[in-house]
């Protein structure tokens, strides 16, 4: 599992085993921050710690505030860390950033909406959390997917139902934000923010041809979250274990994988197989979805040869200036395993938006927002007043 599948697998124990539980939920960023809007971390009270928000910046901070809420029975508070407030020298963010985070108690009433979102994010299934910043019911807590919703933010009928239909419109677009409604529910109304954390299903990546380069990029691109599957219709060369160790194996020709799949901004397809039989079709099946990330390997000479036969097969300018190839960065990759990090860096750039080059040579922000990304920053609104340090 991933780190953040750990950690709310862990929860969902702490949680069964009826330990009281805080949470650190990082609402807003202003500037640079090291983890996106959404990030959690969760503390007992024992002093045990799961979760980060900053990735180590503030955490000590944030466990203080949490044990004080527990010790105490303290209300949720809403807690602004950064390079400009008192503790800048000791909690404040090396990369120069704001961040706001929302520290509350995991009540009872709310745990079985907690227990619902933590299970989706192990499993991967699309959904949401709604948490309650403002009022007497901060910290309540509603869980949204596709056909439920469990829980109440402690208002009305009203906000849960608006509530609920702005969160799957934040699951289908991978959005994570906080949304502003009226102290009766209303969508156009204020005084009542809820932070909605959007889960959205995993990028998917499609890769054709059962070589060892597959094999490299499944492993490294199963870690950072991608949905993997390798296509090759030879069952000889699929039947080994490295390759089903990472992703779903196929046993079929492109066209076949690719039919009834519907591919977006976030996902990719890469050609692997080194022959011309698959990589043509898989590519001319490639070229009729609408995946973010198209990539071939492959020499110079291979690269434009098969431009040529894509060309030949129907394939248009427009087409082949989606096609990465040859793909991956210019990094002097000499193995199979640096070629897949090559592969997957290019593939990151790209969602980003960025061109590759070292850090060193370039300016502005090291960190931006990915296109259809499933855990967008979002900076707090301006009206914001939190209560805490910095204020």
């Amino acid at each position: 599992m991933r780190p953040a599948q750990d950690t709310a697998a862990a929860v969902i124990e702490w949680l069964r085993e009826e330990r009281r539980v805080a949470a650190g939920l990082l609402v807003g960023v202003e500037g640079s921050a090291p983890l996106d809007v959404g990030a959690s971390m969760y503390i007992d009270a024992g002093g045990t710690i799961e979760g980060s928000v900053t990735g180590g910046c503030v955490e000590s901070a944030v466990a203080q505030e949490a044990l004080a809420i527990l010790e105490g029975n303290d209300a949720p508070r809403l807690v602004t860390y950064g390079i400009s407030d008192e503790l800048a020298g000791t909690v404040g963010l090396t990369c120069g950033g704001t961040v706001h985070i929302f520290i509350h108690e995991l009540l009872p009433d709310g745990h079985e909406a907690t227990i619902r979102s933590l299970e989706a994010l192990v499993e991967d299934h699309p959904s949401a959390i709604a948490t309650l910043l403002d009022g007497p019911g901060a910290g309540s807590k509603l869980y949204v997917d596709a056909s439920s919703r469990t829980g109440t933010l402690g208002g009305t009928d009203l906000l849960d139902r608006n509530v609920e239909r702005e969160a799957r419109g934040l699951v289908a677009h991978g959005r994570t934000m906080v949304r502003h409604f009226g102290e009766d529910g209303t969508t156009l109304g204020t005084g009542l923010r809820v932070h909605v954390k959007a889960h959205a299903a995993p990028p998917r990546m499609y890769i054709f041809g059962a070589t060892d380069f597959s094999a490299a990029l499944a492993r490294i691109a199963r870690g950072v979250g991608y949905q993997v599957t390798i296509a090759d219709p030879r069952t000889a060369f699929l039947s080994s274990a490295r390759f089903s160790s990472s992703a779903d194996t196929v046993p079929a020709w492109p066209d076949r994988v690719l039919a009834d799949v519907t591919l977006g901004a976030r996902d990719a397809v890469l050609v692997f197989a080194h022959d011309p039989k698959l990589d043509e079709p898989a590519l001319m099946a490639a070229f009729a979805t609408d995946a973010g990330y198209i990539g071939a390997l492959g020499s110079r000479k291979t690269t434009a040869d098969r431009e040529q036969r894509l060309r030949g097969a129907g394939a248009t300018d427009e087409d082949l200036a989606r096609l990465y190839a040859p793909c991956g960065l210019d990094i002097g990759a000499a193995t199979v395993e640096e070629t897949a990090i090559a592969v997957l860096a290019e593939m990151t750039a790209h969602r980003a938006h960025r061109s590759g080059a070292s850090l060193r040579d370039v300016t502005g922000s090291i960190r931006r927002e990915r296109a259809g990304s499933p855990k967008l920053a979002t900076p707090m609104p301006p009206d914001l007043e939190p209560a805490g340090h910095g204020d």
